[in-house]
């Protein structure tokens, strides 16, 4: 009787374990999936705020751009175009930016850097324990407490 009660105990337990396994492994994939969501959606706002950004400085950049030429033609002097240099970088990195192919130039980029230069990514006094957490919370509650 003992040994038909416990292999029961055991199949119970066995498919409580595969159930928690299967519940773990479905939070984990709602968390991911809600953080990648929370990222392109960053992503889409970045690139919405530069676009806008493009909008403006565009404006300003234009009329800069003829009010400069402008002046120096009316009065020969070409130092007036010296501003539009540094503004047209400025320009061609948004633009580059909002409808460009630069965050696909910058994903390559971090991905080289995942794959060859990983020293580069580590972590001062290496990746944070849960000991190393724990040790840290312990030493502050003395420290509450001893105040």
């Amino acid at each position: 009787m003992g040994f038909i009660f416990s292999k029961s105990m055991n199949e119970n337990m066995k498919n409580q374990k595969e159930f928690m396994t299967m519940q773990s492994q479905l939070q984990l994939e709602r968390q991911l999936t809600m953080q990648n969501e929370m990222r392109e959606r960053q992503m889409a706002m970045q690139i919405a705020w530069s676009r806008e950004f493009l909008k403006y400085f565009g404006t300003f950049f234009g009329l800069a751009t003829v009010s400069l030429t402008t002046g120096a033609i009316k009065r020969k002097k070409p130092a007036f175009l010296i501003p539009i240099v540094p503004l047209s970088f400025i320009f061609t990195y948004q633009y580059d930016l909002g409808y460009g192919t630069l965050l696909q130039r910058m994903k390559r980029e971090a991905e080289d850097i995942l794959e060859t230069e990983k020293a580069k990514l580590e972590m001062p006094k290496g990746m944070i324990t849960f000991e190393s957490l724990e040790s840290i919370r312990r030493e502050q509650s003395r420290f509450v407490m001893d105040k």
